[in-house]
């Protein structure tokens, strides 16, 4: 009956952290952000501290140069990324039209060999998908409006998240030190030895997919704008960065890339080069890349 009762508490635990978690999902996320750069910069804090210096003075300079680097990062590629983002702004409309005169030969052959029941129930899905694609477009407009509540958002995270980052570095060790206090004491080995394999395996995943995506960032946003492909750089980046998602950044990438270059370039050499880059990119990160810094380091 007792063993009933412990397990019937911690399901009870369970379920109200996750109304709880559900309830103020909208405003997590500085702390969750805090929570994660502190995490991962912990073993950094542990090396100073063993060379002597405090916990809190380790804390800050880790943070100071983590926030430098990133806005570092920021204040060299925002210029260019903006101007990338107008000029692919500007060129959208003309990008498409050029699209559709290409491939409105081959619609018009293919819509005259489809029979007609098969065009009426075309017809049928298209306009329910429109439908659909209106009402998500008119939600997210929505959300655009709401501009103020998103600015908000971003202000804490950039004001709160630094601030719960370093207490949380400051004081990780005592509050591991305080979590193994309330472990039951017959089967706390066995709970931190698992624990700390579960710690090993997310960092080393989680380090690992991120050299793999920065890794593709440098080398699709370089290729790229060595090539002379309008927005190159945006591109590269935007694939590389959801690179985490098998396969989705080099397609995401090989599509937006190919449809800027058969709108920017005469020849068919530059195209064929374009796709070359993410192919070449997309084959050595699932040979070559995934498998050293990823597989390897999480026992796969």
């Amino acid at each position: 009956m007792a063993a009933e009762s412990r397990i019937g508490f911690w399901l009870a635990l369970v379920a109200v952290a996750a109304v709880l978690l559900y309830l103020l999902s909208g405003v997590l996320m500085p702390f969750v952000a805090g929570m994660a750069i502190a995490y991962f910069l912990d073993p950094v804090a542990d090396r100073l501290e063993a060379w002597g210096l405090s916990r809190a003075v380790a804390a800050a300079l880790i943070l100071a140069a983590f926030f430098a680097a990133a806005a570092g990062c920021l204040v060299l590629l925002f210029p260019l990324l903006q101007a990338q983002v107008v000029g692919l702004a500007t060129r959208g409309p003309d990008l498409i039209d050029t699209l559709r005169q290409q491939a409105e030969p081959l619609l018009r052959q293919m819509w005259a060999d489809l029979p007609p029941d098969v065009l009426e129930r075309l017809r049928a899905a298209a306009g329910s998908y429109a439908g659909e694609i209106v009402q998500w477009v008119s939600k997210l407009l929505a959300d655009l409006l709401s501009g103020g509540m998103a600015f908000l958002n971003i202000l804490s995270l950039v004001l709160i998240s630094p601030l719960v980052a370093f207490y949380l570095l400051r004081d990780w060790d005592r509050i591991i030190e305080r979590l193994d206090t309330l472990l039951p004491r017959p089967t706390a080995p066995v709970i931190r030895g698992q624990v700390a394999e579960i710690d090993r395996t997310i960092a080393a995943f989680v380090r690992g997919q991120a050299s793999v995506c920065l890794i593709l960032s440098i080398f699709y946003g370089v290729g790229l704008t060595l090539l002379g492909l309008q927005s190159g750089l945006l591109v590269g980046l935007g694939a590389g960065l959801v690179s985490f998602i098998p396969y989705f950044g080099a397609a995401l990438g090989l599509a937006v890339g190919l449809g800027i270059a058969l709108f920017q370039f005469a020849d068919w050499l530059p195209i064929f080069l374009v796709a070359a880059v993410f192919v070449a990119g997309q084959t050595a990160e699932s040979y070559i890349l995934t498998p050293k810094l990823v597989g390897e380091r999480v026992g796969l």
